[in-house]
């Protein structure tokens, strides 16, 4: 089975309201949505006991993907930059 990997957009604001966006990806496989709400609107190639699993992996871990999603400067993201060093 391939590794599934995870990225997070940086803050945006969408109808006053602070979220991130969020992408699973296994190889063609990916999941797409949003946090604070834990809820994913795309999926491709998941079951549905994994779009559940990578719901619930989410909502545990949504503290530190607040805070990784608050450290990421859009305009450096855009440019393939993420600020690690």
């Amino acid at each position: 089975m391939n590794e599934i990997t995870l990225d997070i957009s940086g803050v945006i604001e969408k109808d006053g309201k602070k979220i991130a966006r969020i992408r699973f990806s296994r190889g063609e496989d990916y999941a797409e949505g949003i946090i604070p709400d834990c809820i994913l609107t795309k999926v491709y190639g998941f079951s549905d006991e994994e779009k559940t699993q990578l719901e619930d992996y989410l909502r545990a871990n949504l503290t530190e993907f607040k805070k990784r999603a608050a450290g990421i400067n859009p305009l450096t993201a855009i440019m393939g930059k993420t600020g690690d060093k």
